[in-house]
Formats: structure tokens, C-alpha cells, sequence
């Protein structure tokens, strides 16, 4: 069992890491890129409470959810990809003088209970959090944001450094067109919140050092909720007479399931990963279907969900309440086809799939940092200065795995309003030094062009007269794509920027 589940452990790390390459312009690929996220229970359960609705795409989670009352917790053992790079992660910290502070970790166990009941108390008030504390989430965002933007670095300076030496040159030519065709981006993906995800994580890992597997024993609420399945489970861990209590199962269980008697298996904690079956000389542990006769209580008393609680609900007012939340909500630029705002939040994971997939055709989204308000904390934002909605492009629509962006039809995009130009006079090259620029309107994909132009004789800076085309915005015409103020020829604040138009907005259905 130990080596089927390292066996499955690394294929299901390998196919995550193929999906998130797969992520990308032209979006070929006949399996949907967001799999992984229809599989996780929790993304599943809080989405649909917080958005008060019936999502077909949680269907999978839910199915895992049940599956974990016959099988446990196998997704956190066998499938589970920040699982997997959490138990690499500790195996390269190493094992020495770790397993006292191991067994003294027992007494943070009853914190992803905590971390969960605030979750689900938080979603039935309309509150998104899950998008802080999902696995499947964080692997993605960090992925996206840190790991993959470091990779292409590297690879580029690697390729530079080889094009200017000249060595084998038609050998490494043939090497960078293969990446640019299968991994690599035609640009150099950039995003606003890289620091802060590196250091979220790095806390996820660094704890390894005090007992493996930290985050998912203590932290992972995900883990709590098939945890509190996976009590009836109907596979057992079953100990025979031949047992010597030499405790080698219990100093090697990386999730501190087994008690002190060496016999009785905390089915809430127990990942079946079959580590205890082969540190055992005597092979006394096997598993087998049966009534479980291990230990189902969960360590999480009456107060603590009661102090859980509260903290849910305090979540949500101070959130829901912050000063000006509404006004800078409403401020920002949505992908074209998001819901209304309100339930943009509460569907919204921030998995960053549509800023990833946006990175490789215009990159306009970025994850928000405060633009959106303490609430919009890493949704996905339009940054014209930083990229552009490409014109032809529906990716975003179709990665979504929560229906916070609602996929159209390529007519239907290209007609949708996300915002709205306008020319700062003051900077605009035309308005403020009266010579000709038409950058804007040239760059400008509407048939109709949002952009038009008004011929006026003006007076140069230098004094002279001349016939000017002055711009202006069709703002029937104009659907906010960023295009304009993203090629504005200006350094620094460009002499045209786009606002929201959240009356466009769809409505979740």
C-alpha cells in the first residue's frame, strides 16, 4: 500500500502540474483545466452555502465528501497535491529530533476544526474564506503567481545566456521553440501579490520542522471535514496478536493517528497511508473491511465550537462593515462575464485560473490587493496598465471552476462592458501639447473604434498653428477592454485610463 500510494501520490501532483501547463492560450486540452478544484469538498460545500445556490460543478467534491465515509480521509493520503508537496517539502527538512515535538503537536489538532466551523459559520452569512485556507486553492496560487513567474525567469536567462554565446546554436534554437510551443509564455508573466503568497506559503512549509505534515494534522480544514466523514469509515487498520508495542507505527505515523495501546487508530486523523503496515517487523498491521473499532472522537469541545462560532460571526462584521468596502468593490474592473458583485465574492475562490490563463493572451487580471477591499483580497482585477482583455479571448469564462465568471459566447464578450475610457487632458499627448497621437484609437479592436476624433486648429507648444485630431470616447462603443491605456505611448500615468461599469455586471443565477 506504501507504494501504490507514493505511486499515486506523484501521478496526481504530475497530472496537477499538467493541467496548469494545459492552462493556457488556445486552451486545447479536452479535460477541463479546473478538475481539481471540482474535486475538493470544501470549495464545493461553502460555495454553494455562501452562494445560496445548486452548483452542478460541486458535484464531484460532494462525491469525494461521501466516499471518505467508506474509504477515509484518502484524498489528503493519495490524492491531495499540496499533501504531496508538504510530505516532499519534510522529507528534505529531515526527521532528526522531531519526533518529541511531534507528540507534544498533538494538542493543535482541534485548530482546523476551529479554522472550519469559522469557514462554514462565515458562508452562511455570505463570506468567502475557503479561498485562504483550500489546498488545492493555495497549490494553485502559489503556483501561479511565485513558482511558475520564477520558472520562465530562469529558463529565459538560461536561453539568453546561451544565444549569446553561440555554442550549438541551431540545437538550442530548436529547444526554446519546443518550451515556447509546450510550457513557456510568449511574455514574461508579472503579478502584484507574488511577495505576499511566497510568504503564506512558506509558512505552510516551515513548520515541517516541528512535525511532518503540520499543516494538514492542525490547520487544513479541508482535512477536518473529511476527518469528520471518515469516522465511519468501513476500512479498519487492524493489529494482530503478533504486535511487540515497540511503537515504530507510532513514531512513524506522520498524522499522530495512532493511540498509546498501538492497537486503537484515530479514524479522524488517519490519511491510510499504510506507513504503519511497513515500519511493522512483525507485519502485525494489515488493513481490512469491517466495522472500524479505532477511536472516533475528535478533539473539539463544546466551547471551542462555541468560540468558533463567534469568531465566524465577528469575521463577517468586521469584513462586511470595513470602511468604504462598497465604494472600492464597486471601483474595480471584473472579468468580462463576472457576476454581480455580491456574488462574485461569495463564489470566488481566488485560485487565480483566470489570471493564469489571462497571462498568456493580454494579462489585464491580476489578483487584487486592497483595490477590491479587505473582502476582494486576491479576486481578480483589471490592471490596464499591466495588460489588456484581449479582444478574441473567452479563456477566462471557461477556467472559472465556481461560476464567479459566467462563460459566453465569443459575440457575447466582445459586446460585454467591463469599463469604460477616458482622457486625462492633462496628459493626453494631443490635448496637452497639440500634436497629433493615434495610438489609442489605431490599438482599438471595436469594428465602430470606441475612439473617435475632432480636427481643431490649435497652437503648438512652439507657438505655431496646426490642424489637431483631439480624441474622445464613444462610451456606447467603448467596452473597457484596457487596450488604449495599456499601448498609451506616456511614461508613468498614461493620458488614458478605463473605469468600472459594474451595471453590466451578470446576474448569478
Amino acid at each position: 500500500m506504501k507504494l501504490l500510494r507514493r505511486i499515486s501520490q506523484l501521478l496526481f501532483l504530475l497530472f496537477f502540474i499538467l493541467l496548469f501547463l494545459q492552462t493556457r492560450y488556445p486552451l486545447e486540452t479536452g479535460i477541463p483545466v479546473d478538475l481539481f478544484f471540482h474535486t475538493s469538498p470544501l470549495i464545493s460545500l461553502t460555495t454553494m452555502i455562501a452562494s445560496r445556490s445548486v452548483l452542478v460543478t460541486a458535484l464531484p467534491g460532494l462525491i469525494f465528501l461521501l466516499l471518505a465515509i467508506p474509504l477515509g480521509r484518502f484524498f489528503c493520503g493519495w490524492i491531495c497535491p499540496l499533501g504531496t508537496t508538504i510530505d516532499i517539502n519534510d522529507r528534505l527538512l529531515g526527521q532528526k529530533k522531531r519526533r518529541r515535538k511531534e507528540r507534544d503537536s498533538v494538542v493543535f489538532r482541534s485548530v482546523k476544526f476551529f479554522i472550519l466551523v469559522v469557514i462554514v459559520v462565515a458562508a452562511l452569512l455570505s463570506l468567502q474564506l475557503t479561498w485562504f485556507f483550500d489546498p488545492i486553492v493555495i497549490l494553485t496560487r502559489v503556483v501561479t503567481l511565485v513558482i511558475y513567474p520564477a520558472f520562465v525567469f530562469l529558463v529565459n536567462s538560461v536561453f539568453d545566456f546561451a544565444f549569446t554565446t553561440g555554442a550549438m546554436e541551431e540545437q538550442v534554437y530548436s529547444a526554446y521553440n519546443f518550451l515556447q510551443k509546450t510550457v513557456m509564455p510568449v511574455g514574461r508573466p508579472e503579478f502584484l501579490s507574488s511577495i505576499p503568497v511566497v510568504l503564506f506559503f512558506a509558512a505552510i512549509l516551515l513548520p515541517g520542522l516541528i512535525s511532518k505534515r503540520f499543516w494538514c494534522r492542525n490547520l487544513c480544514p479541508l482535512g477536518a471535514l473529511l476527518g469528520l466523514f471518515s469516522r465511519y469509515r468501513l476500512i479498519k487498520r487492524y493489529v494482530s496478536s503478533s504486535c511487540t508495542k515497540c511503537g515504530k507505527c507510532q513514531s512513524g505515523c506522520k498524522m499522530n493517528a495512532i493511540e498509546d495501546d498501538y492497537t486503537i487508530n484515530n479514524t479522524v486523523e488517519c490519511i491510510e497511508c499504510a506507513d504503519c503496515v511497513s515500519v511493522c517487523k512483525p507485519h502485525a498491521v494489515s488493513y481490512k473491511f469491517g466495522k472500524n473499532r479505532g477511536s472516533n472522537d475528535i478533539d473539539f469541545s463544546r466551547r471551542r465550537l462555541l468560540q468558533a462560532g463567534f469568531t465566524g460571526l465577528a469575521s463577517v462584521a468586521l469584513l462586511k462593515t470595513a470602511s468604504g468596502e462598497d465604494t472600492k468593490s464597486a471601483a474595480v474592473i471584473r472579468p468580462p462575464g463576472a457576476v454581480d458583485e455580491k456574488n462574485f465574492l461569495d463564489r470566488c475562490v481566488r485560485c487565480q485560473e483566470c489570471v493564469r490563463v489571462c497571462s498568456t493572451t493580454g494579462g489585464c487580471l491580476q489578483p487584487a490587493v486592497f483595490e477590491a477591499g479587505w473582502e476582494g483580497i486576491w479576486s481578480p482585477i483589471s490592471v490596464p496598465a499591466m495588460g489588456y482583455c484581449e479582444f478574441n479571448c473567452i479563456l477566462c469564462s471557461k477556467v472559472c471552476p465556481t461560476g464567479a465568471i459566467v462563460e459566453l459566447a465569443l459575440e457575447e464578450k466582445q459586446k460585454f462592458k467591463m469599463g469604460t475610457a477616458h482622457f486625462d487632458k492633462t496628459r493626453c499627448i494631443p490635448w496637452y501639447s497639440q500634436e497629433d497621437c493615434l495610438v489609442c484609437e489605431e490599438h482599438c479592436p471595436v469594428p465602430d473604434k470606441a475612439i473617435k476624433f475632432d480636427l481643431h486648429d490649435a497652437r503648438g507648444l512652439d507657438g505655431t498653428m496646426r490642424t489637431v485630431k483631439f480624441p474622445w470616447v464613444n462610451e456606447e462603443l467603448c467596452i473597457g477592454c484596457g487596450i488604449c491605456e495599456n499601448k498609451c505611448p506616456l511614461v508613468g500615468k498614461k493620458g488614458i485610463f478605463v473605469t468600472s461599469s459594474n451595471n453590466t455586471r451578470i446576474t448569478a443565477k
